[in-house]
């Protein structure tokens, strides 16, 4: 099963990869640049799914203190991080020929780069802090509070002045409903890359469980001798 479930998400990859460079127009504006939202999007998504997941899952190792919460929370922390590094990358690539410069202390950017810190942090935590409940609950409390910086992330252009424009993917038109004011051009390609995305990161958690159980196993066995 998770085989074929990261066989199908670099499928979707790929698809995507073929559908930007040789059918999806280059925006009026940025140009060819534009290119790199079906990755930047997309991975800002997942980032915010994984860090979800570490989220829920840290308030379930609290509530119950079960052993299978606390792995979950550490391994979707793991994948978090890496494709919020992946957003200020391509975020900074982007910026580049948009606003003349790969960085500013824009209030999106700056709460992203919190964001990403903190985790790298918890990651950090787990890494070579002594294993055991004390570490679990420490990390599970950071897991908590850093998540709370997302909402924040995503009201930021609302809130302040910022060289990032407000949402074009997530509109809410009349009577509520999704109301996306992207082309379909655009748009088609830009929500495969969701799709796509969110099948790796699924695969990358199952398979980082499967890991992370074998290691628990280990240190179990270890410590018994």
């Amino acid at each position: 099963m998770v085989a074929i479930l990261g066989w199908v998400s670099l499928a979707g990859l790929a698809a995507l990869g073929v559908w930007i460079f040789a059918f999806t127009p280059s925006d009026d504006l940025m140009g060819f640049s534009q290119k790199i939202m079906y990755l930047h999007v997309p991975s800002v998504w997942v980032a915010y799914l994984a860090f979800f997941v570490v989220f829920f899952c840290s308030v379930g190792y609290l509530w119950k203190r079960e052993v299978l919460f606390d792995r979950a929370a550490r391994c979707s922390a793991e994948i978090g991080v890496v494709f919020c590094g992946l957003v200020l990358a391509t975020g900074s690539i982007w910026g580049r020929p948009t606003w003349g410069t790969y960085w500013v202390w824009d209030a999106r950017l700056t709460t992203t780069l919190l964001l990403f810190l903190v985790f790298v942090g918890y990651v950090v935590l787990r890494a070579f802090a002594e294993p055991g409940e004390k570490q679990a609950r420490l990390a599970a409390v950071i897991g908590i509070v850093g998540f709370l910086d997302i909402p924040l992330i995503h009201v930021s252009v609302q809130w302040w002045r910022t060289l990032h424009q407000p949402s074009t993917l997530f509109k809410v038109g009349e009577q509520g409903r999704p109301a996306p004011s992207l082309p379909p051009e655009f748009l088609w390609p830009l929500l495969l890359g969701f799709v796509a995305m969110t099948l790796l990161y699924a695969f990358l958690l199952l398979y980082r469980l499967r890991v992370a159980a074998l290691e628990d196993d280990l240190e179990q066995r270890l410590a018994r001798q």
